[in-house]
């Protein structure tokens, strides 16, 4: 047991000695160093992606009325449903 502790820390004694010690204080700024950039502006959806949300929008209040009328336990599940309802509102829009 002690030959497997001596062992055991003549082993860690390079690891302990490798580990960086920390800076006692932050390096002061300078005014040559770069501003943090700032985050990327978002960009406007697409006006197919946008059109598309409003789809999904309109079908999932129509899927909730059938829902709270218990008639969704019938018929198709979402994503049936949102397949046939955005097929039926490109259809009406085209």
């Amino acid at each position: 047991m002690l030959a497997r502790l001596l062992a055991l820390s003549i082993l860690a004694a390079p690891l302990v000695l490798a580990t960086p010690v920390p800076a006692k204080e932050a390096p002061a700024k300078t005014a040559e160093s770069p501003a943090p950039t700032a985050a990327k502006p978002e960009k406007a959806p697409s006006a197919g992606q946008t059109a598309a949300r409003e789809r999904q929008k309109t079908c999932g209040a129509q899927w909730r009325a059938l829902a709270d009328a218990e008639k969704v336990s019938q018929g198709p599940k979402w994503p049936q449903y949102w397949s046939k309802c955005n097929k039926r509102l490109k259809g009406e829009k085209a």
